[in-house]
């Protein structure tokens, strides 16, 4: 009995966390009925059998094995120290998770640990969320506290009886059957073990599937998973080419020549369309204006797209995607073992074209794994926080921000003036940082750009500010004009506005091309792109003549009905084509909405024509890329 209620403490832990986490990102949910949140509360709770049973697996067997010289006070006393360790640390993780939700709107898995193994600073980061979200220690402290008092001790018999081991022996055993039922997630033959996308099926949408998630189980079931398995959509592979490929084999012609023009790649922290004027004329009535005065200038003289998506959540997730045409499937390319296969990006492309290239991040050098992957898709020089504070011409580390990076106004300029030594065509691309946790922007700035509506806010405003002073700097080198800009972010981040929560407004991220020389005509283009977009269509502007791989489109040669977008979100990956966006959980189709439902309250799965060939198309690209990861092949095949 003791043992039946000291698990019922646990899942009482399990539901409060998840109470917790739905309040605290409240925004997110706000859609979900009264039937919506039982089914999610009541799925939930099979997820959290799982994760008890796995983290309280040691206690159960203390507790329970059939030893009669282990009751002694002193052994359960250990024995309740250590299940409220346990209970107490899946607690502490589920609500810390609470808060990094509204980053990736998913629940961390085990490569969280790799995602931040280089950083120096987080001690300061968790101590400042520790303060903004007090709240939650608190709770965590109440917690844990009403743990240690609630806990039962079941009654000691320490004689070796026969009634004794027979008893200990056989609720042992059932224990065991049952936690193997739980932690598969049922004990018919036809159940497999539970995994992450499971929770589609107690979730209306991919977003609200986290709330049916916790994290322990999310860190337990991804440790040493084969992240990349291929499906069998299509019987052979020149079916699956016939639908999709993603290798770009230039057309031969004597019109087309190589244009070496500079490129300039700039990847701005966070700045989803959510926060340009230019992107949102139909928001709050016509009025609003946005945080981005100098982009919207900048998005008048050049070609945007009006439905552009980023393939990830994480800064790591933009990185591949951005650079060398890989999106975000199952888990950051980065952390994963296909990072170590044979692969180029834009910088290793156009080096082959005697292209000088470079990597600016103001971090620590090494943060985020940015410099080794920079380099292992060619890039051929690397400029961080160590190469700021050597340069003389600069303040070094008293521009530090104090958490991250140097602050993005300085840094700009110290990539500008990178850009003035180095030899033409060179390629580059920046990754700013100011527009990041904790969201603090310089002191002398404070009362320009004051606090207003979300806390990132400000921050866009600074960055916009220090991009218009990149660009007044810029243009008065003589590399300005024969220079290709390129503008996206790493990913969304905050929203305030309903329309950006949802599965697919949380990724809407800006492309942008820019060409001082006027060659390119301004445009809003009424089609989709996507991050992965960026690195064929740099290549097509440029005359590139030799194959290639990226898994998007050159979006100034490719018709605007068959521009695409692609992306995934605990476990259902999400196809963006002819005026619409098809869900699909790997085995059929869970949603389809039109892009004209901004806030995805209408599924039309079943009323659309066009949903049995997005479907096919979405086969083959997942197919292609599960194959291509497992098998090493990220570079073009010989032809």
């Amino acid at each position: 009995m003791a043992v039946f209620v000291d698990l019922l403490l646990a899942y009482l832990v399990y539901f409060i966390s998840r109470v917790a986490y739905w309040l605290e990102n409240l925004s997110y949910f706000q859609g979900l009925s009264s039937g919506d949140l039982w089914n999610i509360f009541s799925g939930g709770c099979l997820f959290d059998t799982s994760a008890i049973f796995y983290t309280n697996a040691l206690w159960i067997v203390m507790v329970l094995f059939p030893l009669h010289w282990k009751e002694t006070a002193v052994w359960h006393k250990v024995c309740r120290l250590l299940f409220v360790i346990v209970n107490g640390l899946a607690l502490v993780m589920n609500l810390a998770d609470s808060v990094y939700f509204t980053y990736t709107l998913r629940r961390s898995t085990s490569t969280l640990f790799n995602e931040f193994g280089n950083e120096n600073n987080l001690g300061s980061i968790i101590g400042v969320e520790l303060l903004h979200h007090w709240y939650l220690v608190l709770l965590a402290m109440a917690v844990i506290w009403g743990l240690w008092k609630a806990y039962r001790f079941p009654s000691f018999r320490p004689r070796a009886t026969v009634r004794y081991y027979l008893t200990t022996t056989l609720l042992l055993a059932v224990t065991v059957v049952l936690a193997i039922g739980g932690i598969r997630g049922g004990f018919t033959k036809a159940v497999r073990p539970i995994t992450i996308s499971n929770a589609n099926q107690y979730a209306p949408k991919p977003t609200e599937a986290a709330l049916v998630l916790n994290t322990p189980f999310s860190m337990i079931r991804t440790i040493g998973k084969d992240v990349f398995k291929v499906p069998a959509y299509f019987a052979s592979e020149e079916e699956m080419e016939a639908v999709f490929t993603p290798v770009h084999r230039p057309i031969a012609s004597d019109s087309v020549t190589f244009r070496p023009k500079n490129v300039v790649i700039l990847i701005v922290e966070s700045f989803g369309r959510e926060y340009f004027g230019a992107f949102n004329h139909w928001l709050e009535d016509g009025k609003y204006q946005g945080y981005t005065p100098f982009l919207d200038y900048l998005v008048s003289r050049s070609v945007a797209f009006r439905y552009s998506f980023c393939n990830g959540r994480k800064s790591i997730d933009g990185m591949p995607s951005i650079l060398a045409g890989i999106p975000m499937f199952v888990e950051p390319f980065i952390l994963t073992p296909a990072s170590m296969n044979d692969k180029t990006g834009i910088a290793g492309l156009l080096g082959e074209k005697g292209y000088e290239s470079a990597f600016f991040h103001g971090a620590q050098n090494g943060s985020m794994g940015f410099n080794a992957f920079s380099a292992s898709i060619g890039f051929q020089k690397y400029y961080g926080r160590t190469e700021y504070n050597q340069d003389p011409r600069f303040n070094g580390d008293d521009d530090f921000d104090g958490t991250w990076a140097i602050w993005d106004e300085p840094f700009l300029q110290f990539y500008s003036k990178k850009m003035d030594e180095m030899k033409e065509p060179f390629v580059t691309a920046v990754f700013t940082a100011s527009s990041h946790h904790p969201f603090a922007i310089p002191a002398q700035y404070k009362d320009t750009f004051p606090e207003e509506g979300l806390a990132i806010h400000k921050c866009v405003r600074y960055t916009d500010h220090a991009l218009r002073k990149f660009f007044e700097t810029s243009s008065r080198a003589p590399w300005f004009r024969n220079t290709l800009f390129v503008m996206t972010s790493d990913h969304t981040n905050f929203s305030d506005h309903a329309e950006y929560q949802t599965d697919l407004g949380g990724f809407s991220s800006p492309v942008i091309f820019y060409d001082p020389s006027g060659e390119l005509q301004p445009a809003m283009v009424d089609a989709v792109a996507q991050q992965i977009d960026i690195l064929p269509t740099v290549l097509g502007l440029l005359g590139y003549d030799k194959p290639f791989l990226a898994f998007g489109c050159d979006l100034f040669s490719t018709p605007a009905q068959d521009t695409w977008a692609v992306n995934y979100l605990n476990g259902i990956y999400q196809y963006v084509k002819w005026g619409y966006v098809l869900q699909f959980d790997g085995q059929k189709t869970t949603g389809m909405y039109s892009l004209e439902d901004r806030l995805m309250q209408h599924n039309l799965v079943g009323q659309v024509a066009e949903q049995a060939l997005m479907e096919l198309e979405l086969k083959a690209v997942i197919q292609q890329y599960m194959m291509r990861m497992k098998t090493n092949r990220l570079l073009p095949d010989a032809s």
